[in-house]
């Protein structure tokens, strides 16, 4: 995996360099590049993005069918209303009526069914009255025929999918339509997630001593990596001892594309997180970003695995998650990385202080396109977050917002 890094020639290896969140943002999309293609079947196709254009090898509806429930009829055997007209037959839907439409006759048909040869018209089942096998035609004749012509919903050579499109529940009937049994996809990333920290122990955990703490961070991780189309294959908790450590990470590298470490990304004597992944092999692309929260959060990569350290706090965690690792995942998974990047501009509610040096994600609410930050912005909060739906970015060096002024926004 060799990419030209623009801007990153500046930084240095160790990691002391401080990037900006824009150039971090260039570097991570230099990497987010489609892993490869594989088949799948359409009952496993949900979610995944489309690798080929799917083309329609027939017409649909490959004859006129009837949109409505009616009877078909030829124009001039009602040139007169009232009119009377003996069924023919009844013609459903994957049990045509065989033969032709016979002149001063009707054929009673329903949704979907294929229309006899020579019908003009299907009048809706409303405004005719059946007795003894006749059709009785009472009402004017509607300016609309009800018919479906050959190839209206598409035609053979016709494109039903492109290559790029998320295959959402409706794309999914597209497909289905177009007679394919099977899918080119893209490969989903497979994405590793290592927590470190002594203290951590599993959610609900009987007999929780006050020193430890749930893992919550995981947690949301993972449910990020899948919802931007990654598959989670391996998830642990890790302690804060650098042998283990570095056992765990040469471990998930020979089965990941992506290595998340969570926490021991910062400065303390048991940050073990670059440690573990240290040596001649592994090259770091960035070490530090001027945002808050998330200054420490990393990005590095040893030979096709990609590995992003994300700090400890939860909500420092999520913020640099959503604006890094979210973008990877979909890049690599062949979703365009902007869509994860889709910022929105709206109203902020109230006053925004001036961000100084580092760009500041405050969490926040959006009602109504009024974005309004949450009160509590500590970094380890996590009732705060669990309210949070958006980010609002404040740039460096920009000055004091007013309220009611125009914000940059993204959904978390």
């Amino acid at each position: 995996m060799t990419k030209a890094v623009h801007g990153a020639t500046d930084i240095k290896r160790d990691g002391s360099t401080l990037i900006a969140f824009d150039q971090a943002a260039r570097i991570i999309a230099d990497y987010a590049s489609p892993l490869g293609r594989e088949q799948v079947a359409l009952d496993h196709a949900a979610g995944r993005i489309l690798a080929e254009d799917i083309i329609a090898g027939f017409d649909s509806p490959a004859w006129p069918v009837s949109a409505m429930d009616g009877y078909a009829v030829r124009d001039r055997d009602l040139h007169a209303i009232p009119a009377e007209l003996p069924i023919a037959g009844a013609s459903f839907a994957g049990h045509p009526l065989s033969g032709p439409l016979a002149s001063g006759t009707c054929v009673r048909v329903f949704t979907g069914a294929m229309v006899p040869h020579g019908t003009e018209r299907v009048v809706i089942q409303e405004d005719v009255r059946e007795e003894n096998g006749i059709a009785q035609f009472h009402s004017p004749l509607a300016n609309r025929r009800h018919l479906r012509a050959p190839g209206s919903d598409f035609a053979k050579g016709d494109l039903v999918l492109a290559t790029g499109n998320l295959l959402t529940p409706h794309a999914l009937v597209g497909a289905a339509a177009a007679d394919r049994a099977k899918l080119c996809v893209y490969r989903k990333p497979m994405v590793s997630i290592l927590c470190c920290g002594d203290e951590l122990v599993a959610p609900g955990q009987p007999g929780r001593t006050p020193e430890k703490i749930p893992d919550s961070i995981s947690y949301g991780i993972s449910a990020l990596v899948e919802e931007w189309g990654g598959m989670v294959v391996h998830r642990s908790r890790q302690p804060d001892d650098l042998s283990l450590l570095r056992r765990a990470a040469a471990a998930v590298l020979a089965t990941s594309d992506i290595v998340v470490v969570v926490a021991g990304a910062s400065v303390g004597e048991k940050d073990f997180a670059k440690a573990a992944f240290a040596d001649p092999g592994f090259e770091l692309l960035f070490g530090k970003v001027a945002i808050k929260p998330g200054k420490p959060v990393w990005f590095g990569r040893r030979d096709k695995s990609l590995v992003i350290g994300l700090p400890g706090n939860p909500s420092s965690a999520m913020v640099t998650a959503r604006l890094f690792l979210a973008p990877l995942v979909a890049g690599l998974g062949g979703r365009p990385f902007n869509d994860a990047w889709d910022w929105h501009s709206m109203r902020g509610a109230m006053p925004l202080e001036t961000s100084g040096d580092r760009d500041v994600f405050m969490r926040a609410t959006v009602k109504g396109r009024i974005a309004t930050p949450l009160l509590n912005q500590d970094s380890a909060g996590q009732r705060p977050l669990a309210c949070a739906t958006h980010l609002i970015r404040c740039r460096a060096g920009e000055q004091r917002l007013p309220a009611s002024a125009i914000v940059e926004t993204l959904k978390l």
